[in-house]
């Protein structure tokens, strides 16, 4: 018998799929355009200046590709074959746990293996160029290899004891902040109550990507180099042993979880419990179906749950309640106008995402179980399906958007009651209102874009994980992609645009056009080819609807 035969065939398949190679290309294109970009932006200061620039910008970006690829890759991984009931079917044969979970590993993960495997040759430049030690390319490249194996191996062992895959990756996502950045922001608030030392605070630090990832960056010839040393390896043979750890649960535990056991009664009696907090008991239940049916039909079907809207209060509470513990532990330098500028970037990144993964979830989830033909075999038209989906997400995210935008203003307003302390003229405060308005405009603008692509890639894509990632793709990343293809070109060209006129009117003007174009088109798509769409999974590839 072969050797890993899910692992061998896996990467035969892999072999012939053109994005195997396509992406580790595309890193290493986006990587040298980078460079180049920084090296040029920073002409004026000293070689090795730039060198350390440069190499922090693109380790830090190869470390959180390597941190969020568990999300991405490994955490549906396994809960997909036991939701489509072929998890078993492998275990009915001579394979072993380790079998199926390496190769479930190898033919998830390949791509993100190989695009961290193209990135760090480029890393190295850095280290030509001068300032960079050969010790401290070899540590981040240690750090971004060893956070992409415990990121890939937390999303797998998650993935084997869940089967909703948008539970799966939530776990995953949350696990990830845990221990990157929970149990540091833990030891950091209980040492703040009671006077730990830095050595006390670090065991709090161990299973920390972040703190890995900080480690490596400190100069070795610092107060106690023995020390700085001591805490990086450490640091990284405790994150690499719990990877081990985590593949070798999965292993034992995924030949035991794939079947539908009978729950328990007191199973059932803490889930009777949980539908009646999330859904209503009885007579909530029916007076709340009462109130949505007499809008829309499909609006009931989506917001069923009643308590959804409330996940997003409770993350952006706990945003507050972070933001003022730290205010009040840094003290008067914690207000500036960069930590507000911080704080609504994060909150604007915050929305947009929370709104791609939930646009398209519902139609995608209706279509792969058969309800959405149904659906469409009653006299609910096109028009109301797409009403009622827009009142659940308004339902959910109109008041939270609401907020996020009276935060804007009231960092425009503490920004410039900052800048009027020290600094004379309307110059800068022309600046930031500008900015924070364009900022409030384009939060709108996205969403609306996001909610016509979100439903068409919810309609077409394979997955609800795949359709959140084609409209973010569409909507987010393309247009800021091209901003910095123009700040590159403009660079590469020696053109002096200096005035940040003509940078934040090409931001505005690039997203705010991707917005309408995509909008335009999704729309249209949906108006007119949603049954034909709908029929997609029925159809093969080239007879589906473009």
């Amino acid at each position: 018998m072969t050797f890993l035969p899910i692992v061998a065939r896996e990467l035969r398949v892999a072999s012939r799929r053109t994005g195997t190679y396509a992406v580790r290309t595309a890193a290493v294109l986006l990587v040298l355009l980078i460079g180049v970009w920084f090296f040029i932006v920073l002409e004026r200061e000293p070689t090795s200046e730039r060198s350390r620039v440069l190499f922090g910008f693109l380790t830090g970006t190869a470390t959180l590709f390597a941190l969020l690829s568990g999300v991405r890759s490994t955490a549906d991984c396994m809960s997909q074959e036991k939701r489509e009931g072929t998890l078993g079917l492998l275990f009915l044969t001579d394979l072993k746990g380790y079998d199926v979970v390496l190769g479930k590993l190898a033919a998830t993960s390949l791509n993100s293996f190989y695009g961290l495997i193209g990135i760090l040759p480029m890393l190295a430049i850095p280290l030509l160029m001068g300032g960079i030690g050969l010790d401290e390319f070899g540590r981040m490249a240690l750090v971004a290899l060893n956070t992409l194996f415990f990121s890939l191996t937390l999303g797998l062992c998650v993935s084997v004891f869940s089967r909703s895959g948008r539970k799966a990756i939530g776990l995953t996502f949350l696990f990830l902040a845990l221990f990157t950045v929970g149990l540091p922001v833990l030891g950091s608030i209980i040492g703040f109550y009671h006077g730990f030392s830095e050595r006390e605070f670090f065991w709090f630090c161990l299973t920390s990507p972040l703190f890995s990832f900080i480690s490596a960056l400190e100069d070795a010839r610092k107060n106690a180099p023995g020390w700085f040393s001591y805490r990086f390896w450490l640091s990284t043979a405790v994150i690499h042993g719990l990877s081990w750890l985590l593949f070798i649960v999965a292993s034992l535990y995924a030949p035991r979880v794939w079947q539908d056991r009978p729950a328990g009664v007191a199973r059932m009696r803490w889930r009777d419990r949980w539908r009646n907090l999330t859904l209503g008991d009885s007579i909530h239940r029916a007076k709340f179906r009462t109130r949505l049916l007499d809008k829309n039909a499909f609006y009931w079907l989506a917001a069923r749950a009643r308590l959804k809207p409330l996940g997003i209060w409770l993350v952006l509470a706990a945003m507050a309640c972070a933001w003022l513990f730290f205010a009040k532990k840094v003290g008067r330098e914690w207000f500036s106008p960069e930590l507000y500028l911080l704080s609504a970037i994060v909150l604007n990144m915050l929305i947009k995402s929370w709104f791609a993964s939930e646009v398209g979830r519902q139609l995608s989830e209706d279509r792969r179980t058969g309800a959405l033909e149904l659906l469409l075999s009653t006299p609910l038209s096109v028009r109301e399906i797409l009403r009622g989906q827009r009142l659940a997400l308004e339902r959910q995210f109109f008041w939270p958007v609401v907020a996020v935008l009276g935060v804007f203003m009231a960092c425009l307003w503490a920004t410039l009651l900052s800048r009027q302390r020290y600094y004379e003229g309307d110059e800068y405060s022309t600046l930031w209102t500008c900015f924070y308005l364009a900022l409030a405009l384009m939060l709108v603008a996205d969403l609306i874009a996001l909610y016509w692509v979100g439903l068409w890639q919810g309609l077409t894509a394979r997955s609800g994980r795949r359709a959140a990632q084609g409209t973010v793709g569409c909507v987010l990343i393309l247009p800021d992609a091209l901003f910095f293809l123009l700040l590159f070109l403009i660079s590469i060209s020696g053109q002096n645009l200096g005035r940040w006129q003509f940078f934040l009117g090409a931001w505005f003007g690039l997203g705010l056009l991707a917005d309408v174009a995509f909008s335009a088109s999704a729309r249209n798509k949906l108006l007119t080819s949603f049954r034909a769409a709908a029929e997609q999974r029925y159809l093969s590839r080239k007879a589906a609807p473009k």
